[in-house]
């Protein structure tokens, strides 16, 4: 099978722009990713943005934000407070923070939540990430939940042990409030990486998978 990848023909900047509506979803959908793309390119900016995080949590985010950024030549970490679990009925204003970023960062590639996830603010990211970025290169990431809402990816990124653990690791000790939760575990994160790398014969064992409606090559 022919592979694409993230390299540059040129040592230009790569700029990359992760959204998460909530303060855990960036690192869980696509943390082994962001970790393996600084992990071989020096000449990374990265956009982090947390759309609902207040608190306890903000702190997380951007303890977890910053570990996971550790290598990036450049990086914003964003994080907002609108409302959660209400993101569909402030639409307007999360457009306009939408429209705000659009005009500071343009970014090579988008990472943000899948099209067909079933929790709302998750879908509405989605649904804005398209209208806001028309031209852009954009990978939609899962989050294992409840609602039991996987589907098949249609892109993979193969992942060694060494970078699963380390995402599991900054997972798990940077975000200690989401541990009551039943789906919050490591051998869960662990699972679904090794899922996806069997579906796309990872030589390692373990893959990252994305929904990526539009590439040009």
């Amino acid at each position: 099978m022919m592979k694409l990848t993230f390299d540059r023909i040129d040592d230009r900047l790569l700029k990359i722009l992760c959204l998460g509506a909530h303060s855990d979803d960036i690192e869980i959908g696509c943390g082994g990713t962001i970790l393996k793309i600084l992990s071989e390119h020096e000449n990374v900016e990265v956009y982090w943005v947390v759309l609902s995080s207040s608190g306890q949590r903000k702190g997380e985010a951007i303890e977890s934000a910053n570990k996971f950024l550790k290598a990036a030549g450049n990086r914003n970490i964003i994080i907002k407070d609108f409302r959660d679990s209400y993101f569909p009925y402030m639409g307007g204003q999360i457009k306009e923070f939408f429209e705000e970023l659009k005009g500071i960062f343009s970014p090579d590639i988008i990472f943000t939540h899948f099209c067909h996830d079933l929790h709302q603010d998750h879908k509405l990211v989605s649904e804005l990430t398209w209208n806001t970025f028309r031209d852009h290169l954009i990978f939609e990431y899962e989050i294992i939940k409840y609602d039991g809402d996987l589907s098949a990816p249609n892109f993979f990124v193969h992942l060694n042990e060494s970078i699963c653990k380390k995402k599991i690791d900054i997972i798990m000790n940077s975000h200690k409030t989401q541990e009551i939760k039943g789906w919050f575990t490591p051998d869960a994160f662990l699972s679904i990486l090794r899922v996806r790398g069997l579906e796309s014969r990872a030589p390692e064992k373990y893959a990252e998978g994305f929904y990526c409606r539009k590439i040009v090559v």
